[in-house]
């Protein structure tokens, strides 16, 4: 199993129109293509900031479900949409996260 963290920052301004497309539209497209996802967060004093935390049961896994979402038709239509004034991310991370040996739970 692994996870991965991703942290969005928004464009000036837009965190709320980011948090409202992952919402609506992001999260049930993750469930679509076998993306789990666990949690998600807002910074206290970062408006424009989210992250969440998705896990898959491999390297391969991760790779195959972003790109069936990447490719997916609602998706791009979706992101077309929510950006007809101008993109909504300025900027996203991604650190995959696998336990250590000495994690609880670690085998």
């Amino acid at each position: 199993m692994i996870h991965e963290l991703k942290r969005y920052e928004a464009a000036p301004g837009q965190g709320p129109a980011l948090r409202e497309r992952f919402a609506r539209l992001t999260m049930p497209l993750f469930q679509r293509h076998g993306i789990t996802l666990l949690h998600c967060w807002e910074p206290e004093g970062e408006p424009d900031t989210f992250l969440y935390l998705v896990a898959f049961a491999d390297a391969a896994a991760s790779e195959a479900a972003w790109k069936a979402f990447g490719a997916d038709p609602d998706w791009k239509a979706g992101k077309a949409a929510s950006e007809a004034n101008g993109p909504l991310l300025a900027r996203q991370t991604t650190t995959v996260l696998r336990p250590s040996a000495f994690s609880p739970g670690a085998r």
